[in-house]
């Protein structure tokens, strides 16, 4: 049943969107303003995404503590907000009960702000660090690069993150652009609100009409129109005069053009070698202008006048074909998107008016106004895609057949979920593991490409020792997409390694993706040079010993999914806790990035993780609160319980540009001393979190595999019995065990270790 949405405008102007979906679990909300960094004074760059800072720091009526931001993290919900060009959004996503909390603090800090001039000091420095992480980014400085071939004096090639140079704080007319730019752009006119949850419409309706009523009355602001769009290089496009239903157009675009199968541009460079990697992304979108571009990485021997002129010709034939097949099949998608797309994500969409759903009459004409401007050829031999199986609802129609012993069966989320999660993971002892990986993550690259418009998670990861394949999504698409993966997994069709990663991440991320090789004790090595053959993935195979969890299958599709993994290789194994290692260990990773960044994980044992989960809830206000706010570390400051290779603990992770790690780690260290004192509604909260119909789906699953590589019970209901059963005592004995001496500390960071207590 599709979900049931209302549109209406509150006497204040502004534009509320709601949405019922029954089978969500948690409700969302997501506000718009309309108007972004090209809206700000252009003498002021950064204004608007200073304000957007400014929202976040506490009102009179809901100071830092009990702000949006600290509200929502005590739920186990999300929250952010993110400026754009022409917009400014803020969103969260909390559970049901909890969205009217949420709400009027969200409407309360956007209509009220405080914005006294201390905590525009404080902010501004946030900001500036996060300006200096930007400027040493190869990822976002070639993105600017990018930006900076758009012809003329579009203010796309401007400078608008702000830093301490250009928010000129003391200056008179600053402020008064400041509080101007508030006045003008965030009243009832300039905004679409939209809500979403399994409640019904009209209590939506009466949340949004309580809460958004606090907005002052107004009328949408014209936003200057902005200069006319060109670019100048080969796979940045620039479009103008579009008529509306552009953006979706462009959707159904570059799904098309993200389609690997017969027939399509890529399956045309894959055919002859010459593909390495693809990425098309949306980069800008307001009043019919359009700018795009394809990320196209090349083999060194291909030819790209030759992939160009092919792009053309596709362009030319899409533009021929006919309209309906395409945007029926884009329909397909887009309902499987709907379905599987969380409160956030919907109410995002909604508030953005793009919808998922097939393109009407308006953005067809606009995609064909779109391809007109596209550079076109008659030129290759194309055809249209044929279905997508991982689109198929139905089960596929195999034998049935018993789940192997190796694989557990998990029950803790109902079949009408309509949600799967399936982990394989094997133990490869071959020393050519590194080297086989690399390879077989190549292989399978053109079916995560297929696996990820269709809404399925597909990911092959290396730790250690093991090889792990996660599979998740419609239970229907999981079986089908992990045949064709263990098939690929055997006998690639692809020999050549994945090519490194172009683009480094920031120290934090870096650090975050290596931080279940360092909990397991090993690190990558540097590949050899020798040959891999298939008789060396066969040896590699036949040595390993695989198990696994299946989570979210009712019987037929347990059955269906029994008959697939008939195939999968390896000898069957049981699984076995990761050793913890003894006393202080510090690793030094060494990653991209000249600024100082630190992960500080402390396990808990197995019997004390409801007290350490409780612990780290009532320690994530405290570390923001010092760390970023007051001692001014930098703006990536975080502190959460995670589990990793089955091994739960408390992860503290900072990046700073002007503060060492050591210095870091003392800050930590301190802040720990301190101690907690136990808060009775936020121990409610934390075991309300821990709840199957509150959780997202996908943290379900990755629940249950951690408990299950643990080799503990996965009892959500004991979980939360033991929260409720944590008390001061408890807390205070876990602090004071993990301050000790002797307890086990990880410390990841990019530098070595400050002295010989750490080893």
């Amino acid at each position: 049943m599709p979900d049931a949405t209302r549109h209406l405008t509150l006497a204040n102007g502004l534009q509320l969107t709601l949405r019922h979906a029954p089978h969500l679990k948690r409700s969302a909300a997501a506000l718009r303003v309309h108007a972004g960094s090209h809206d700000a004074p252009r003498q002021w760059p950064g204004l608007a995404h200073f304000l957007e800072h400014l929202f976040f720091l506490g009102t009179a009526r809901f100071p830092l503590p009990d702000g949006l931001m600290r509200y929502v993290q005590a739920l186990g919900g999300q929250v952010n907000a993110s400026t754009r060009e022409r917009t400014t959004d803020f969103f969260f996503e909390v559970p049901p009960a909890a969205l009217a909390g949420g709400l009027e603090r969200l409407c309360q800090m956007l209509a009220e702000p405080d914005l006294g001039i201390e905590r525009q000091h404080r902010e501004r420095e946030v900001i500036h660090a996060e300006f200096i992480a930007w400027s040493r980014n190869p990822q976002a400085q070639q993105q600017f690069a990018l930006l900076q071939s758009v012809a003329g004096d579009h203010p796309l090639i401007g400078f608008h993150a702000g830093n301490r140079y250009s928010l000129v704080l003391r200056n008179i007319a600053f402020q008064q652009a400041l509080t101007a730019f508030h006045q003008r752009f965030y009243q009832g006119g300039q905004i679409t609100l939209s809500l979403c949850g399994p409640q019904p419409l009209d209590e939506l309706e009466q949340l949004g009409r309580q809460y958004a009523g606090i907005f002052e009355a107004g009328a949408l602001v014209p936003q200057t129109l902005p200069p006319a769009l060109a670019a100048n290089r080969p796979l940045l496009f620039a479009h103008q005069g579009l008529p509306a239903g552009a953006e979706q157009a462009l959707e159904l675009l570059m799904a098309n053009l993200a389609d690997n199968s017969p027939g399509s541009w890529l399956d045309a460079l894959e055919r002859r070698g010459w593909l390495k990697g693809f990425k098309v992304e949306k980069l800008y979108a307001f009043a019919g202008q359009l700018l795009w571009h394809i990320d196209l990485k090349l083999a060194p021997d291909a030819d790209s006048d030759e992939a160009l002129k092919l792009l053309h010709g596709w362009f030319d034939f899409v533009l021929q074909a006919a309209c309906a097949p395409l945007n029926n099949a884009f329909d397909l998608l887009q309902q499987r998107r709907e379905r599987s797309a969380s409160a956030l994500e919907l109410a995002r969409r909604d508030s953005a008016g793009l919808p998922f759903a097939a393109l009407d009459s308006q953005a067809r004409a606009a995609l064909e106004a779109l391809l007109e401007q596209l550079p076109r050829c008659a030129y290759g031999v194309w055809q249209l895609p044929a279905a997508e199986p991982l689109l198929l609802n139905e089960l596929p129609t195999v034998p049935a057949a018993e789940l192997p012993p190796a694989l557990g069966l998990c029950d803790l989320l109902p079949p009408a979920r309509q949600y799967a999660a399936l982990y394989l993971r094997w133990h490869v002892p071959s020393a050519l593991r590194q080297r086989l990986h690399g390879l077989l993550v190549r292989a399978l690259q053109p079916l995560q490409a297929r696996c990820e418009r269709a809404s399925v998670q597909l990911q092959f990861s290396a730790s250690g020792e093991y090889w792990q394949l996660r599979c998740a999504g419609h239970p229907a698409a999981v079986i089908r997409a992990t045949g064709q993966a263990l098939a690929l997994l055997q006998a690639p069709s692809i020999w050549q390694p994945a090519p490194p990663e172009a683009l480094a991440l920031i120290p934090i991320r870096a650090l975050i993706n290596q931080l279940p090789d360092s909990v397991l004790g090993t690190w990558p090595e540097t590949p050899g040079s020798c040959t891999l053959d298939q008789a060396l993935l066969d040896g590699a195979w036949q040595q390993s010993l695989w198990q696994g969890l299946a989570v979210g299958f009712d019987t037929r599709a347990a059955q269906a999914l029994g008959a697939v993994l008939r195939g999968c290789p390896g000898q069957s194994a049981t699984p076995t806790p990761a050793p913890l290692w003894a006393g202080r260990r510090w690793q030094h990773a060494k990653v991209a990035g000249s600024e100082n960044a630190l992960l500080l994980f402390c396990p808990v044992p197995t019997g004390q993780q409801a007290c350490g989960r409780l612990l780290a809830q009532l320690l994530q206000g405290p570390v923001y609160q010092r760390l970023r706010v007051e001692l001014q570390l930098g703006y990536a400051v975080f502190s959460t319980f995670r589990q990793v290779e089955g091994i739960g603990g408390l992860l503290f992770g900072v990046q700073s540009p002007h503060v060492s790690q050591a210095e870091i780690l003392e800050h930590l260290r301190a802040l720990l001393s301190q101690g907690v004192t136990l808060d009775n509604g936020a121990r409610q909260a934390l075991a309300e979190q821990f709840d199957e119909a509150a959780m997202a789906n996908a943290d379900v699953a990755e629940w249950a595999w951690q408990t299950h590589l643990a080799t503990q019970p996965g009892d959500l209901l004991a979980l939360q019995r033991s929260i409720l059963m944590t008390q001061q005592a408890d807390l205070d004995g876990l602090l004071r065990d993990l301050l000790g001496t002797d307890c086990a500390w990880l410390c990841l960071a990019n530098s070595a270790a400050p002295d010989a207590s750490w080893h």
